[in-house]
């Protein structure tokens, strides 16, 4: 495969393959494009007629009630994301058809955060005098309860796309 695959880094923004693609990603950083439409757009110039483009987004479960609420579940506000049905109305109303999604469930994001938890607390016993300490130790004493909070109301998919 090693000669079937190339992976490249560096800042994304604006990023445009030099040969088309068969797939383009972005999983879970579309302010590479300015927002979830913007990328695609960019990612659009690097992929083949007929190829692939895959977005990993959040959306939301369950609209928090209010801003507050949505900065615990890792949102600016209550307006950075759409609803699952908003999303894939969106995307199809941006020329594109959906042709195969994957969510993640609750226990996908129990898992998921569980691990940076377990993480961050082998940093934190590793590195005692470090300056960031304090920090992370309240990001690691809130995160469990933010988590509750987020599971309730947060959901994140990958989103696989053609354009039409």
């Amino acid at each position: 495969m090693a000669d079937r695959v190339h992976f490249g880094q560096g800042d994304a923004t604006g990023y445009v393959a030099a040969e088309p693609a068969d797939i383009a990603a972005c999983l879970g950083a579309t302010w590479i494009g300015n927002g979830v439409f913007g990328t695609i757009d960019l990612l659009g110039r690097s992929v083949r007629d007929g190829g692939l483009i895959l977005i990993g987004e959040p959306y939301w479960v369950r609209v928090p009630e209010t801003d507050d609420l949505a900065q615990a579940c890792h949102a600016r506000d209550r307006d950075e994301w759409l609803t699952l049905p908003e999303l894939v109305s969106s995307l199809l109303g941006h020329g594109l058809d959906l042709v195969q999604m994957l969510l993640a469930s609750p226990d996908d994001w129990d898992a998921y955060h569980g691990l940076q938890w377990l993480n961050l607390r082998r940093w934190l016993d590793a590195n005692p005098g470090d300056e960031l300490w304090p920090h992370l130790r309240a990001e690691l004493d809130r995160a469990p309860a933010n988590h509750l909070v987020a599971r309730e109301h947060l959901g994140w998919g990958v989103f696989a796309l053609m354009a039409r």
